[in-house]
């Protein structure tokens, strides 16, 4: 295995700003979470570190949380109270749940919104609203046409259209989904121009039906209709439209850290089926993208992290010893950013991003 578990990659204003002051939470403005499912469980002992030690401590400036997704869960866990035990709970009713055989859509999305309760409480969802220092954006997709019907085969013709139009270009998916993002209490307006993009406060109520709405993906999880003070429809998960979104719409945040599963993005979920829509090294000058190594990823068991092709391809007993040996090894990439932290050059062992 290479010497260092984590790879970090800046923009070249990132290392310039980095370099000039050194690692401080305080600096940064924007923090995104990508779709993934599973793969959030190599992230968990580093979203540990950062979401209390590093990101919050001595804050003064509201730090904005853009999640899609499981990105968006984990975000919930950053405004609690408690954010380290907050995804202690997450981790442990994720990992532990116990599906039937051949579950439907109807028990994994019941399964969901438990895990969502477990996670809250009786105060999580108001700490997600009204948090002082954090604006908390769940990015969902609104279905367009039969995006939004409640029948299977429509749904299925929607989502062919959809791929379609995708592949001759991404600005035609905007004909099948809106971006919708459910928002804090006074969070700012972001730059997002297209997919109409639009935001909708959250309410008490409203938290876990966005969340729920955040992570669900078609055929897999029901979704939400209707909900309330969002436009009419279908709501589905926010990685349709921003798997692991598109970065030029941020170019002028003044610091995005990106903490992820690889150093590549991929737009829109779609995108993941056209390899020539792949940054394999963004260019984002504002950005800092941190990731497990490809060495530390081959030295796990299967040489991958946990994805959702898991639950079909691993017996649960040993897809739960694969996950937790995943959890315990993720405790290295938590380490190897406070070495970083810790580091008389912080610099050290980046990569810059770009050309």
């Amino acid at each position: 295995m290479s010497a260092r578990p984590l790879s970090i990659y800046l923009g070249r204003n990132a290392a310039r700003r980095i370099a000039d002051k050194g690692w401080s939470g305080r600096d940064i403005s924007l923090l995104l979470g990508a779709s993934g499912g599973p793969k959030w469980l190599i992230l968990g002992q580093l979203d540990r570190l950062l979401f209390g030690r590093f990101l919050m401590q001595d804050r003064t400036d509201a730090l904005q949380a853009v999640g899609s997704s499981i990105g968006s869960w984990r975000h919930a866990c950053l405004a609690q109270d408690d954010p380290a035990a907050a995804l202690d709970r997450f981790e442990d009713i994720y990992v532990n749940w116990n599906y039937s055989e051949q579950p439907d859509i109807h028990e994994i999305s019941a399964a969901s919104i438990t895990m969502l309760g477990h996670i809250f409480g009786h105060s999580g969802a108001n700490s997600v609203i009204n948090h002082p220092l954090l604006h908390s954006y769940v990015v969902t997709a609104r279905g367009r046409g039969l995006n939004s019907s409640c029948h299977r085969a429509g749904l299925a013709l929607g989502m062919g259209c959809a791929v379609i139009a995708n592949s001759l270009h991404r600005e035609l998916l905007a004909s099948q989904f809106q971006r919708v993002m459910f928002t804090s209490e006074g969070a700012p307006p972001l730059p997002f121009n297209d997919f109409q993009s639009t935001q909708v406060t959250l309410q008490p109520d409203t938290v876990p039906l966005a969340l729920h709405a955040s992570g669900s993906i078609p055929f897999l999880l029901a979704g939400e209709r209707d909900i309330p003070q969002a436009p009419l429809g279908h709501y589905w998960d926010g990685g349709i439209i921003d798997y692991h979104f598109d970065l030029t719409a941020l170019s002028e945040q003044p610091l995005i850290l990106y903490p992820h599963f690889r150093g590549d993005l991929t737009t829109g979920w779609f995108d993941k089926f056209l390899p020539w829509r792949r940054q394999h090294s963004p260019t984002a000058d504002n950005l800092i993208l941190i990731c497990p190594s490809n060495d530390f990823i081959a030295s796990l068991p299967d040489g991958k992290i946990p994805d959702r092709s898991d639950f079909t391809r691993i017996p649960p007993q040993e897809r739960l010893h694969y996950w937790r040996t995943c959890i315990e090894r993720s405790r290295e990439l938590a380490d190897d950013f406070q070495s970083q932290l810790d580091s008389p050059d912080p610099l050290r062992g980046t990569h810059l991003l770009g050309p």
